[in-house]
C-alpha cells in the first residue's frame, strides 16, 4: 500500500471517529474550503452548511451517530485522489427516537494541501434501510 493510500485511510479512521464522538471541527479540518456534498434529495450542500448542520443548537442535544466505512478502491493521480467506498451511518436522535440507519456507495474526490489530503467532493447514495 503506498503512503499515499495509506494517509487517505487514515483520513477515513479520523473522519469516522471523530464523527461519532461529535468533534466537529476535527471534520472540518480533514475537508477543503471549497468541498461540495453532493446527496440524494437536496441541494449540493458546501462547507458552512455542513458545519451548521453538524453543529447541535443552544440547549439541544446532538445525535448519537455510529459509522462504519469500508473503502473499496483508492486512485491517486498526482494531488489528486478518488475512493469509492461502502458507508453504512446509523442516526440515533436525542430523546428515545427510534434510529435511522442509512448504508450504500459513496464516491469521494481528494486534494492535497499543503501534504495533507483532504476530501474535495464527496457523492453518497445511501438510502434508508
Amino acid at each position: 500500500m503506498s503512503p499515499d493510500e495509506q494517509q487517505i485511510r487514515a483520513l477515513v479512521s479520523t473522519w469516522m471517529a471523530a464523527t461519532q464522538t461529535g468533534d466537529v471541527d476535527t471534520v472540518l479540518g480533514l475537508m477543503t474550503d471549497d468541498v461540495v456534498f453532493l446527496v440524494p434529495g437536496r441541494p449540493p450542500m458546501r462547507k458552512a452548511e455542513f458545519a451548521a448542520l453538524s453543529r447541535p443548537s443552544a440547549g439541544s442535544a446532538a445525535p448519537r451517530i455510529e459509522g462504519h466505512s469500508e473503502v473499496q478502491e483508492i486512485e491517486v493521480c498526482g494531488d489528486r485522489a478518488w475512493m469509492w467506498s461502502q458507508l453504512t451511518v446509523t442516526v440515533t436522535p436525542p430523546g428515545g427516537q427510534a434510529p435511522v440507519r442509512r448504508a450504500g456507495p459513496t464516491l469521494t474526490v481528494l486534494r492535497r494541501e499543503q501534504g495533507r489530503w483532504k476530501i474535495a467532493r464527496d457523492a453518497n447514495l445511501l438510502t434508508t434501510t
